[in-house]
């Protein structure tokens, strides 16, 4: 009777293989021969999932896309809304070694997608899903009052949107003049600046 293969299992089992040389050496060492060393397979064994680079990258983007969701499902989201949408926001940013590998993931994703239709299907995607959570911490802002009166919803998301793919490239850049509590602060210098309209003072 031949041997039945759990390839969910597997490539559960491959995921957390390449999650710990991606957290442990960067993104960079997750080749095709580090993982199935981690794993304990053989490499031919492992191109039988993952035939390309860009297949195992792809890989990586939706490991790091589904421990994004988890963070999302854990959380309550209670609070005052400015500090729950920055709360929200920040899953998405490099704060520490787990949300910095899953920037990596996004930024070598979307190198690759310049040349590669497959990896360009899957960054679109990955960018989709920050679109969609910055619609709505905008939204959520506005249902609390807490955009300037006239404000450009659509203008505002795109601007949000913009200032979070611009805080993770400098993050990843350099991390010393871009630390954990110079992002959290833009970040939040930002969303209070929409609470007024432009030009104007926070104290007034």
């Amino acid at each position: 009777m031949p041997k039945i293969v759990d390839h969910d299992a597997r490539r559960a089992e491959l995921a957390e293989a390449m999650w710990r040389v991606v957290y442990r050496d960067g993104v960079a060492a997750a080749t095709v021969r580090s993982i199935a060393a981690e794993a304990g397979w053989s490499p031919s064994a492992l191109r039988h999932y993952f035939a390309t680079q860009t297949d195992l990258l792809i890989f990586a983007m939706e490991h790091a896309t589904a421990k994004i969701t988890e963070r999302f499902a854990a959380e309550s989201w209670t609070g005052p809304p400015l500090e729950t949408v920055q709360r929200a926001l920040e899953q998405l940013l490099p704060l520490d070694q787990q949300r910095r590998r899953e920037a990596e993931v996004w930024l070598l994703l979307a190198s690759r997608a310049q040349t590669d239709p497959s990896a360009q299907r899957r960054a679109r995607e990955a960018d989709d899903g920050i679109r969609q959570v910055v619609n709505l911490a905008v939204d959520a802002l506005a249902a609390a009052g807490l955009l300037a009166h006239g404000a450009d919803h659509g203008a505002e998301k795109a601007r949000l949107h913009a200032l979070l793919d611009g805080l993770t490239l400098h993050a990843l850049a350099n991390a010393e003049l871009m630390p954990p509590g110079q992002v959290r602060a833009l970040l939040a210098d930002h969303l209070g600046s929409l609470a007024r309209p432009r030009g104007t003072d926070a104290t007034q």
